[in-house]
């Protein structure tokens, strides 16, 4: 695969990373700044370091002026899908709720990896430990 430029992982269905793409554009329109950190913040200690590295390292990888449009369209609908209500699993289900987030979030930094800076990894590690205030 080329993250998301063309080219196809033999393991998944032809189109698949498009089709992804396309499903998970819907939900940028629940995404907003404010809404990302109201969600992070409630729910800091319930979701934990799985959900959060990869929702905040697509954050600050989003905020770069150096991130493609189609990239930062996938990482703002992931996003958005984390901060939405209506999703696969409801965030309320015990255990499982962010299962589907954690999916969604980790297949889309698998789509927009190229563009992913160790900066952007960096600044989601010290925002895991502002937020759960530990090493992360």
């Amino acid at each position: 695969m080329q993250n998301g430029e063309g080219g196809e992982i033999e393991k998944f269905e032809p189109g698949f990373w498009e089709k992804f793409r396309k499903r998970v554009g819907k939900y940028a329109r629940h995404y907003s700044d404010a809404e990302f950190w109201k969600k992070s913040a409630k729910f800091a200690k319930k979701t934990g370091k799985g959900v959060l590295k990869p929702a905040f390292t697509l954050f600050h990888a989003a905020q770069d002026a150096d991130t493609p449009a189609w990239a930062r369209a996938t990482m703002v609908g992931a996003l958005g899908y984390f901060i939405s209500l209506v999703d696969a699993i409801p965030d309320i289900t015990p255990v499982a709720g962010y299962t589907d987030d954690l999916w969604v979030l980790a297949v889309a930094t698998v789509v927009v990896a190229a563009h992913i800076k160790e900066e952007h990894s960096e600044k989601a590690v010290e925002s895991l430990n502002r937020w759960l205030g530990e090493d992360s």
